[in-house]
């Protein structure tokens, strides 16, 4: 389970160290190996622990592709992504192209959402937190207690 936030640095080489306690979740899940890719809603990465991101592949390639809708989904998910592997260090590479589609500079957020992390721009998380929230809640979440 990939929970909680994280205020992290990249350092000047593109790499960013995974904290030790997402980092031993993720040695377990998937032995380090992870796939970064661009969300296509947020202007963020989305981190996939490998055998997620098998799931989430076959799901996006089953979808049809006469919707335009769809292959801008395909298109972003599948062509920015970028399967990286962490270092005895905990560290894993940030490629320049996933570093420019969300705005990532040396001060980031990792988000975690039980079977995957966002990485964001510290700028942009915190944008993201103050921007009010116009949209009703689905019916499925009325019933929930936080």
């Amino acid at each position: 389970m990939l929970t909680g936030s994280h205020a992290i640095n990249m350092d000047a080489k593109g790499r960013m160290a995974i904290p030790a306690k997402v980092r031993d979740s993720l040695a377990t899940a998937c032995a380090g190996r992870l796939v970064l890719t661009a969300h296509p809603d947020e202007r963020c990465l989305l981190v996939y622990p490998e055998p997620q991101w098998d799931e989430v592949l076959a799901n996006v390639q089953s979808l049809p592709n006469s919707n335009r809708a769809v292959r801008r989904v395909q298109r972003l998910l599948m062509g920015y992504a970028t399967p990286v592997e962490m270092d005895s260090n905990g560290r894993i590479p940030v490629s320049p192209t996933l570093r420019s589609y969300a705005g990532l500079d040396k001060k980031l957020m990792l988000v975690g959402l039980g079977d995957k992390l966002e990485l964001w721009s510290e700028d942009a998380w915190l944008a993201l937190l103050d921007e009010p929230v116009d949209d009703e809640l689905p019916d499925v979440m009325q019933s929930l207690s936080f």
